[in-house]
């Protein structure tokens, strides 16, 4: 088979690629789709992201779907021909973390695409893959396996709610809405916040923002003070979402978010001197949020049921001989939101 293996910066190639052996409680899977997400594009880009680099070659990938080829002589529950979204988190279950039900923070975890440990763990962009069958989630037949490739970046956004505790009846502010923001928003809608304020520096994103449930879209680079009306008596938001990675944006939040409000920072920036006499004085939680583990789950019962729709966050797709050009406009948030590449035709 073959596999999208990423060099080195901006050295991606299609190789020949090992089938893998396939245990017991496995079963093997023809790729559909697969996501290209942000840390994807910091891979390719500049070879990692912070203290995190390639220094092996590496398949890229971790938002993927499939059909089950061959299943392990122990597992249930599933036939071949079946339609699954893939979780790409392998916890090892037996951690402090893990026994604690903090999975996501797992001592051991072996997370997709993932340059983090060495040797690094190769991704899920390749022809054929051997999963463990806890990893399989059940699409519906009606559902597009593109759009269950979205499980993955949705979990995000749902483990980014869960953090910030009930948004029920709340006003809510998301900046940055790529991916991951808009499959939030429109997971924050289906939370009940009560009104929802979507902020990027493009209109494409925006513009997917109000399709996935903002109610309203400030431009920040044609409006630098479009959030300058939100900050009147000590700030109107209940609850912010930053998900761009932008100093800018987190720093700017603490003047537009209530005292006691939260904010959670999803997007991954770097090291940010914050101030904090405000956060301190108005008394705002700060959290971070990291994956996820049970909301892959949730976000797969949301689509199979269409409580959300996907749709308008996939831009593109590309097929997987050209996937050099799909990372190249995944690259351009002007022009793409999600790009997705299909391994098989014959599946889509």
């Amino acid at each position: 088979m073959r596999a999208l293996v990423c060099h080195a910066p901006l050295d991606l190639r299609l190789d020949a690629f090992a089938d893998e052996a396939m245990g017991p409680q496995q079963m093997r899977v023809r790729v559909a789709f697969g996501g290209i997400c942000g840390s994807d594009l910091h891979y390719f880009q500049h070879g990692g992201f912070g203290t995190v680099r390639i220094k092996e070659p590496m398949v890229l990938g971790h938002e993927v779907s499939g059909v089950v080829e061959t299943l392990g002589s122990e597992v249930s529950g599933f036939r071949v021909g079946q339609r699954i979204a893939i979780s790409p988190s392998r916890p090892c279950g037996m951690c402090r973390y893990c026994q604690q039900g903090l999975h996501n923070h797992c001592m051991d975890m072996r997370f997709y695409g993932s340059a983090m440990r060495f040797p690094h763990v190769q991704g899920a962009f390749r022809q054929t893959l051997v999963i463990d069958a806890a990893q399989a989630y059940a699409v519906a037949d009606d559902l597009p396996l593109s759009q269950a490739a979205l499980a993955e970046p949705l979990s995000v956004g749902l483990h980014a709610i869960a953090r910030a505790g009930s948004v029920f009846g709340k006003k809510v502010l998301v900046t940055g809405c790529g991916p991951i923001g808009a499959l939030l928003i429109a997971a924050l809608r289906r939370a009940g916040a009560a009104h929802i304020v979507a902020a990027d520096i493009a209109d494409l994103p925006l513009a997917c923002a109000l399709k996935m449930g903002a109610d309203q879209a400030i431009n920040l680079a044609q409006d630098p003070e479009g959030l300058a009306p939100f900050a009147v008596n000590k700030g109107c938001f209940d609850v912010m979402f930053e998900a761009s990675g932008s100093e800018k944006a987190l720093i700017g939040g603490l003047d537009v978010v209530a005292p006691r409000g939260v904010i959670v920072s999803i997007g991954l920036g770097g090291n940010i001197a914050m101030p904090l006499n405000t956060l301190v004085g108005k008394e705002i939680d700060l959290r971070g949020t990291f994956r996820f583990h049970s909301e892959f789950a949730v976000a797969v019962a949301f689509l199979n049921q269409r409580l959300i729709d996907g749709r308008p966050v996939i831009s593109d797709i590309v097929d997987f001989g050209q996937a050099g050009d799909a990372f190249r406009l995944a690259g351009d948030k002007r022009q793409s939101m999600k790009v997705q590449i299909v391994f098989d035709r014959e599946l889509a």
